[in-house]
């Protein structure tokens, strides 16, 4: 099994007299770089166009200008804050040698002032200082994102897409069921393939057909709903095609196991081990607070609240592990978590609390099935392929 994620710290040791550290604030206009040269008190700060070629050639001017203070450069170590950019720069760095980190937004601290100044330059010197803290092994300062290969990247699309045709389609059906309600129309069904022709016969309760304008609004959202529907199905049937035909790779070995557990289809397997399940993260509580699954706890002094969900990790993940948890209740009634989860609510524990917590525990066991191949306690899975 590979090497777990452990980004909170570095495992390297510093060296801080021969390490040249770079930290870059990007914005969509320009990039403003800061530098720690060994060898040079002040700390150099320039303002780039967004081009690497010119942070390449940065760098290695401040190489070139620490050698002239007799200073040896073992190491270049540059970090950034994620973002828009994604992670496209960190493995074009990463090609050429040089170190490249990618600083999780939210692990930042900063300061709790009611107006705090906030500028890039001051931006700039707090990415320093945490990263400065990361690079020398000492916990809470920040943590790192796991960098993401091309390839990866290119296999969370196809579900990424379709949930956001889903939503599309969700929005048309809407509107459409909304215009007609507004003219006392009620039970028609836009989903339906034979819904564009019965749209001409519509008549609203007074007798009336439907307006000549909203008549030709409703042609044109099917017309949209239609494309949806035919890209939806072409997304299906193409990652069905990649699973048939591709090598046995990791993560297509993790959908076809996962696919075998009765209630949860070849979409959620997909979703869930190109999102969570494939990452190399290091234990069950890892998993979970990857999710935003965990509870956010506000203690001081004898006071003691819950103030529910972090929510501070992949919303995706979270909303399908809900979703497939209420669906887990109806395929897999004789599992050991379904009856876990109907003895609480028997005690009186509220069903939307307890599904949170199912959603977690789920989660889980569906990462121990993948990484270990332990069979949660009572799950029946379908014949192997």
């Amino acid at each position: 099994m590979p090497a777990v994620d452990d980004l909170s710290r570095s495992l390297t040791a510093l060296n801080q007299d021969s390490t040249l550290m770079t930290v870059i604030e990007m914005s969509k206009s320009s990039w403003l770089v800061a530098g720690m040269v060994p060898g040079i008190e002040r700390h150099p700060m320039k303002k780039l166009d967004p081009d690497p070629v010119a942070l390449l050639n940065l760098v290695s001017r401040w190489r070139c200008e620490a050698e002239r203070k007799q200073r040896r450069i073992d190491r270049v170590a540059v970090a950034f804050e994620a973002g828009r950019d994604g992670f496209w720069l960190a493995r074009w760095l990463q090609e050429r040698g040089i170190e490249a980190y990618v600083i999780h937004s939210t692990s930042v601290a900063v300061t709790r002032e009611h107006r705090r100044a906030k500028t890039d330059r001051l931006d700039t010197a707090m990415l320093m200082r945490v990263f400065l803290g990361w690079l020398r092994g000492e916990r809470g300062h920040c943590r790192m994102v796991a960098i993401p290969t091309f390839e990866e990247e290119d296999a969370k699309r196809p579900s990424r897409e379709r949930e956001s045709l889903v939503g599309e389609r969700t929005r048309i059906i809407n509107r459409m069921k909304g215009a007609l309600a507004r003219l006392g129309i009620r039970g028609f069904k836009p989903e339906l393939r034979r819904a564009p022709k019965e749209l001409s016969a519509l008549l609203t309760p007074e007798g009336q057909p439907l307006p000549p304008n909203l008549l030709e609004e409703m042609r044109r959202e099917m017309t949209r709903l239609s494309l949806i529907r035919e890209q939806i199905m072409a997304i299906e049937q193409a990652r069905l095609a990649r699973l048939q035909q591709a090598s046995p790779s990791r993560p297509n070995a993790m959908i076809a196991l996962l696919a075998r557990v009765i209630g949860v289809g070849i979409e959620t397997a997909d979703m869930l081990v190109q999102e969570v399940l494939s990452r190399n993260l290091r234990d069950r509580r890892a998993v979970a607070r990857y999710a935003g699954l965990t509870g956010s706890p506000d203690e001081s002094g004898s006071r003691r609240r819950e103030k529910g969900l972090a929510k501070a990790g992949n919303a995706r993940v979270r909303r399908g592990l809900i979703q497939l948890a209420w669906r887990f209740l109806m395929f897999q009634k004789d599992s050991g978590l379904a009856q876990w989860y109907r003895a609480r609510t028997a005690r009186g524990a509220r069903k939307t609390t307890m599904i949170v917590a199912l959603a977690r525990k789920l989660l889980i066991a569906l990462w121990r099935l993948v990484t270990i191949g332990e069979v949660p306690t009572g799950v029946v899975l379908r014949p192997g392929m």
